[in-house]
């Protein structure tokens, strides 16, 4: 049988598609703005005929009515990174958290860790040769895809394709369900005042031909505004969004100086408007990697001048970063941010930058603090953390005493936290 019977003979309708799944199966969903929404809103519907299925996945952008009070008995999510619709469930015990490097979960599929027995992805259309692009995300769904027992692909031409290792041959995928669905979009976030403030400072660490990673959010957004007049900047990062677009745009991003994957942007998901998505597809600068080779720390380092950009909720005094809960509520996930550090800090020439805003909760609280909330856990450890940012300048940590690190730390507070934290400080040392 040649591909192109292969492809039309597997093609099924969503409801057949959701009873592929039985009670107790473990189902991996591809990441962010790469669900296949079509086809966990059509698993949803059977919550009455299941019971307990295991729905993994990192960021949810979609509705997650898996996660919802009524869903209980039928679904449990399993979080690597939790998000806006997730939280809830997770806080109140309806959902579990798993602590993970975003580079190490492809391991966890590939030696059955976590066995997959079903994968949902979403691909474009098969090219002429039969091969389908995952193409906003690559990250850990092209292994899901590799390990599980089915896998079924929601097809969309509104998908951009994606090079480097994104691509699946339709005969690695089990069932098609084909849809006309513009695949989710992400708005650009608001940039304040305080934003452009990080932005500005965090900019004035970045130098010509340096390489970038970015996070997600207003503040990496932020610092994008500001290297206008930077050259040659290249990108080896977990994803990037519209400011990256821009950038490319105008000739600022250009990865002519990067020793690694020369002249390519190199990512491992993506996340943006419908213009940016427009500029992804089949755009051959743009190429994308699982995971565990993008987020890999060794790989990072390759490339010389690599500067990750990372944000925080709150930084103590010895220089521990808590960036992804709030004392012990999980809030996000630590994601890429210790893989790109540790990998900037083994790169030549490289820098790592830790960005947020001094305080929370509108004013009402500061993020640098003499410790870290009772059960609040540490994503990056004070060895590792090399630049502190927030509105008010700049702390460099590296090679930086306890007593040093601390002044530095609070220099950078907002002015009206910055008294008690020096007593707060002179208390705990005595």
């Amino acid at each position: 049988m040649n591909w192109k019977a292969y492809f039309e003979s597997r093609q099924i309708n969503l409801q057949e598609a959701a009873a592929l799944v039985k009670s107790g199966d473990r189902v991996v969903a591809a990441h962010a703005c790469g669900s296949p929404e079509p086809l966990l809103e059509a698993l949803v519907q059977r919550a009455g005929d299941l019971n307990q299925v295991e729905i993994v996945h990192m960021v949810s952008m979609g509705k997650s009515a898996y996660c919802n009070p009524e869903n209980a008995t039928s679904f449990r999510h399993n979080s690597l990174f939790a998000g806006g619709n997730t939280r809830a469930a997770i806080k109140e015990g309806r959902a579990d958290y798993t602590p993970c490097f975003f580079s190490e979960i492809p391991w966890l599929f590939r030696n059955g860790t976590l066995p997959v027995d079903v994968a949902m992805i979403t691909v474009t259309p098969p090219d002429k040769v039969g091969n389908v692009s995952l193409g906003v995300s690559v990250d850990y769904t092209r292994q899901a895809a590799l390990s599980a027992k089915k896998v079924i692909g929601e097809v969309t031409p509104f998908m951009p394709r994606t090079f480097g290792s994104a691509f699946l041959h339709v005969t690695e995928i089990d069932h098609f369900v084909l849809s006309e669905r513009r695949i989710i979009e992400m708005k650009m976030p608001e940039i304040g005042v305080i934003e452009k403030a990080i932005g500005s400072h965090a900019a004035k660490l970045i130098r010509d031909g340096d390489c970038l990673q970015l996070g997600i959010g207003a503040i990496p957004d932020a610092v994008l505004t500001f290297l206008d007049d930077k050259n040659d900047l290249g990108i080896h990062s977990e994803m990037i969004s519209d400011g990256v677009m821009r950038l490319t745009e105008t000739g600022v991003v250009t990865c002519r100086r990067k020793n690694l994957h020369n002249s390519k942007i190199i990512i491992t998901f993506a996340m943006g408007t419908r213009e940016f998505y427009n500029w992804l597809d089949n755009n051959s600068m743009i190429e994308c990697y699982p995971v565990d080779y993008t987020n890999n720390p060794f790989i990072i380092a390759q490339n010389d001048n690599m500067v990750s950009i990372n944000s925080a909720i709150a930084v103590d005094l010895l220089g521990q970063v808590a960036a992804d809960s709030l004392g012990t509520h999980q809030f996000s996930g630590v994601g890429g941010q210790v893989d790109f550090v540790r990998g900037a800090r083994r790169s030549k020439g490289g820098r790592s930058i830790i960005a947020m805003p001094s305080t929370a909760s509108r004013g009402k609280v500061s993020r640098i603090v003499v410790n870290l909330d009772p059960g609040q856990a540490v994503t990056t450890s004070r060895n590792d953390v090399d630049y502190v940012v927030t509105e008010h300048g700049i702390a460099h940590l590296r090679g930086k005493t306890v007593r040093q690190r601390a002044e530095a730390l609070i220099e950078i507070a907002a002015p009206e936290f910055q008294d008690a934290l020096r007593e707060s400080w002179r208390k705990s040392n005595q």
